[in-house]
């Protein structure tokens, strides 16, 4: 981003302030949703201060924001005042200037954490000098404990926080109790320490009881509250930052014995997690992903290793029986077979996972992030072709999806007619890609065609929309139009021919444009003598100075 455009961390703090003023906790919780939804399109930071975009909700609503006065700002909403589609351009804001979504949508508990900070603080200084002494001691033991005993550490360290209200608050004093028990590690076992403190404040956070075995979450059909959300998320994304990191494996070959024991933990409560999330992917499943994906295949130069967690996952699902999610463990396996570059046999194990309920498109799209990053672009076209059409879900935003096609055809022409048959076999789900490829492409005529048959009118689109069709192919637009304005003249209400008097005027222009005002003549006055009778339509063309 420019610059010039970049909010500093005054006008940051400004603006959660206001939002904390202006907008109401259940419409940032909404607000938040619909951004997590990807329903904020054409999003366009006019200046620092001021956005533009449009929110998708029963239709498309238009959205301007003053972010010096949030009460000057504008949505064509019904609702009067702060609404969900302001908040939720607003959280694209945050993730445009790269600042905490979360710490936007919490506005209010933001604020109110600032006002509790002093008495925090105190609190904070309280700490009895026992506590003090058993973070030193365990600081001592921590460069040679395993994973198991870490966690059994970090229970000691949080254990004063355990009737706390679990939010970002928690986390972050969570974090921090871990922390007062800082040792000496080599970069590679303070990357670990550091994901297992996240892992171990996650499963507090999503584990009703408490409890932190392995394995517990796997009977909790439990819905999380707005703020345990918030902090998940946030979570979340720490984790990816930490993984994003390189870890040091080939100069700290001793980080493994580690690694495969933070992978096993992470493997069983995939297994058994609780997959009632239609938005998000689950928790663990995406840790699994991201463990594989960051860390453990960049450093795994010998395929037996995926053999081993083929072998791994089947003996942990056989003793876990009926506790083992079916869909987490075909999707385990697909994903093991990606990397063995067995495509065909991860294939049947994404297709067998698309037709159980529960599943997240993230999952299924999972093994193309990769191919695209190491540019096998020939078999990133293969999965593309093989994963587009198991998608079944509505609330997926496919754009990234398409982007990838975009890739994949941009250094492969010749892949541009399986680009075309995929998204043609996804109709309707893959519609709004599918129009907006034609327009790229300019495929008009397949545009338009597209259009007759969803049975779309003009009114649909706005007139920036159709402007790319009208300078190629204005000659497309001519039946569109002329059979759109004799369906609102056949309703007979003032209303439907203000909107046919509209359109005609459009098709002056086009005619005009592509020089046959004769035509246009001839048109024009047949229509005016076919519906002489109807004097409201009369008056309306007279308006719109078509007839005298």
């Amino acid at each position: 981003m420019q610059p010039n455009l970049m909010i500093n961390d005054a006008e940051w703090d400004k603006l959660i302030s206001d939002v904390a003023y202006y907008f109401e906790d259940l419409t940032l919780k909404r607000g938040f949703q619909y951004y997590k939804q990807n329903r904020v399109r054409s999003f366009r930071m006019i200046s620092s201060r001021r956005v533009m975009a449009v929110v998708e909700g029963r239709e498309d609503y238009a959205v301007s924001m003053e972010l010096d006065s949030l009460t000057d700002s504008h949505c064509d909403c019904p609702v009067q005042g702060p609404c969900k589609h302001m908040a939720a351009v607003l959280m694209s804001v945050a993730e445009s200037q790269e600042r905490s979504v979360n710490m936007l949508a919490n506005a209010k508990a933001v604020i109110d954490r600032k006002k509790a900070e002093a008495l925090e603080a105190a609190a904070a200084a309280g700490v009895s000098g026992g506590r003090r002494e058993q973070a030193k001691e365990l600081a001592g033991l921590i460069p040679g404990a395993t994973v198991e005993e870490w966690r059994n550490y970090m229970a000691l360290l949080t254990a004063p926080l355990a009737q706390t209200v679990r939010n970002p608050h928690y986390a972050e004093r969570a974090l921090s109790a871990i922390a007062q028990a800082k040792a000496d590690l080599p970069p590679g076992a303070e990357l670990l320490f550091q994901l297992n403190a996240h892992l171990f404040i996650l499963e507090s956070l999503i584990t009703p009881s408490g409890s932190h075995n392995a394995g517990s979450l796997s009977s909790f059909g439990y819905s999380l509250g707005y703020y345990t959300a918030i902090a998940v998320s946030e979570l979340q994304e720490a984790i990816t930052s930490l993984m994003k990191r390189s870890l040091p494996l080939a100069s700290e070959p001793e980080a493994w014995p580690r690694l495969k024991d933070t992978l096993a933990h992470v493997q069983l409560e995939m297994l058994t997690e609780s997959r009632d999330r239609l938005r998000e992917q689950p928790y663990f499943s995406f840790c699994y992903d991201q463990l594989w994906q960051r860390w453990i295949a960049p450093n795994a130069s010998d395929p037996a290793l995926y053999l081993e967690e083929l072998e791994a996952l089947r003996e942990r699902a056989g003793g876990l029986g009926a506790a083992v999610n079916r869909s987490a463990l075909l999707l385990a396996e697909s994903r093991m077979y990606f990397y063995l570059s067995d495509d065909k046999a991860a294939w049947e194990r994404l297709a067998a996972a698309s037709e159980r309920p529960g599943l997240h498109p993230d999952e299924l799209l999972g093994c193309l992030e990769p191919l695209a990053e190491a540019g096998h672009w020939s078999r990133l076209a293969a999965w593309l072709e093989t994963t587009g059409p198991l998608l079944s879900s509505r609330l997926y935003n496919l754009h990234r999806y398409a982007g990838y096609w975009e890739e994949v055809v941009r250094r492969l022409p010749e892949t541009e007619p399986r680009m075309w048959d995929t998204l043609s076999a996804m109709l309707p789900l893959s519609g709004d890609i599918y129009e907006g490829k034609l327009l790229d492409h300019g495929k008009w005529r397949e545009w338009m065609d597209y259009q007759l048959s969803s049975g779309k009118e003009p009114s649909d689109f706005r007139v920036s929309d159709l402007q790319p069709v009208e300078k190629n192919a204005p000659e497309l637009l001519l039946p569109f139009y002329h059979q759109a304005a004799e369906r609102f003249v056949l309703e007979k209400n003032r209303h439907s021919y203000k909107a046919a008097v509209k359109l005609l005027k459009r098709l002056a222009k086009l005619y005009k444009k592509m020089k046959r005002e004769e035509r246009w003549a001839e048109f024009l006055d047949a229509f005016t003598g076919r519906h002489s009778r109807l004097r409201a339509l009369q008056e309306e063309l007279r308006k719109g100075k078509l007839i005298p």
